[in-house]
């Protein structure tokens, strides 16, 4: 037996084998390390040559508290810290936070602002399954990959540098629309990425899709059933390629998705080049959304008219005293919220990502809670590797497109 930790025995003896225990397989840490974007995570493999008997994943070391440092904020301030969730989706994780306030104070959203949050939404979902390809690919050695989605995304971040001042973490969204208006030149930004990705997606499916190296390391590997994804509560494009159709913008329409006329991609293999499938179809899906979304997009304000909730604009606080006292209270008091709970969610590049937000009448929340869908992915590992090898974990685990800071919380 591998020399780990008595404790760690202690803590995990009945999840591993007898066999683990008297000496016959081999115990073994992965981690705790950083590959880059799947975050701090460490697995407790147990082995039987280069076969996996068990697969334990141990969480934790990304915990920050961002529940309870909610909690502790006025319900404005409290988004921004919404950005820092899963880092792959801050925009998403933003839209999920304010429809939830919206939820719960009943507050209105103009629809040039929902047309412009699912416009970002959608770019944002391709941002993070770029990095995904790229990173995914990355681990089984394809290189170039990873260079040329790294390269589309950096177009995308420069378009959410533009509508917001920030390549990441926006806070774009506000509780009754957006920040501000985007500029004149936003339009044609995100007209020429679209007609762009559209060509290189082809290439990467090119370079992949019916590469004999590549689909020797997917396919097959790590397949999860559709029963074994329900009761996991999976979600999402591992869901999807499962052979669900699962998903939140066509079973529960949010934001006006049900204008828009797209495909919710699905496979039934439920393997790892089942979910690189979805995926990439996932992305073309998008980008229809994006252009439907731009050919429809009203004109109009792009934050509701409610005072109670949202801040008078910038020209009337320098000629308006009650609008600057207005606008001062608003941001140091926050507004109360009512005595009631709701529940928001929203389709993340990961799967359903629900806030849980009650308030007391104050102007803090009194409970946030986060469901967040790399943790219920993450809980079907054991399952999807059982029976393979070591060097199959990897695929499996880029497959899985885990983000631990949505994990840890």
């Amino acid at each position: 037996m591998a020399q780990i930790e008595e404790a760690n025995i202690e803590t995990y003896k009945h999840l591993v084998s007898e066999r683990a225990l008297s000496g016959e397989t081999m115990l073994l840490n992965m981690g705790p390390q950083h590959p880059s974007t799947h975050g701090v995570l460490r697995l407790l493999l147990e082995l039987d040559g280069e076969t996996i008997i068990t697969c334990i994943p141990d969480i934790g070391y990304l915990h920050t508290g961002v529940e309870k440092n909610m909690e502790a904020k006025t319900y404005q301030k409290a988004e921004v810290m919404s950005d820092r969730l899963d880092y792959m989706n801050p925009i998403g994780n933003n839209l999920s936070y304010v429809m939830a306030v919206e939820k719960l104070v009943d507050l209105d959203v103009p629809p040039r602002a929902q047309a412009l949050r699912v416009i970002l939404t959608e770019l944002q979902r391709l941002n993070s399954h770029l990095v995904w390809i790229g990173t995914a690919s990355l681990d089984l050695a394809a290189q170039s990959m990873f260079l040329y989605s790294f390269r589309e995304r950096e177009d995308i971040l420069d378009i959410f540098e533009l509508v917001s001042g920030q390549r990441m973490m926006t806070t774009y969204f506000r509780p009754g629309g957006v920040w501000r208006d985007v500029p004149v030149e936003f339009e044609q930004a995100v007209r020429a990425f679209v007609h762009m990705l559209y060509k290189r997606v082809d290439e990467y499916e090119g370079l992949l899709t019916k590469n004999p190296l590549f689909i020797d390391r997917m396919a097959g590997i790590g397949k999860l059933s559709l029963a074994d994804a329900l009761s996991y509560g999976v979600t999402g494009p591992i869901l999807r390629a499962s052979g669900s159709d699962w998903d939140l913008r066509k079973k529960r329409p949010y934001m006006g998705y049900e204008q828009y006329d797209f495909s919710v991609p699905t496979h039934n293999a439920g393997d790892c080049y089942a979910r690189f499938l979805v995926r990439v179809q996932e992305m073309r899906e998008a980008l229809k959304i994006i252009e439907q979304a731009l050919n429809k997009l009203p004109l109009g304000p792009v934050h509701s008219n409610n005072r109670k909730f949202v801040p008078p604009p910038r020209a009337e606080i320098g000629v308006s005293m009650e609008a600057l006292i207005h606008h001062f209270k608003l941001w140091t008091e926050g507004f109360p919220a009512p005595k009631a709970s709701i529940y928001s969610a929203v389709e993340s590049p990961r799967g359903e990502l629900g806030v849980y937000l009650e308030g007391d009448g104050g102007p803090k929340p009194y409970r946030v809670h986060w469901r967040t869908p790399s943790f219920e992915n993450l809980g079907a590992l054991p399952l999807m590797t059982k029976g393979f090898l070591v060097a199959d974990l990897i695929a499996i685990i880029g497959s899985l497109d885990i983000v631990l800071g949505d994990i840890d919380r």
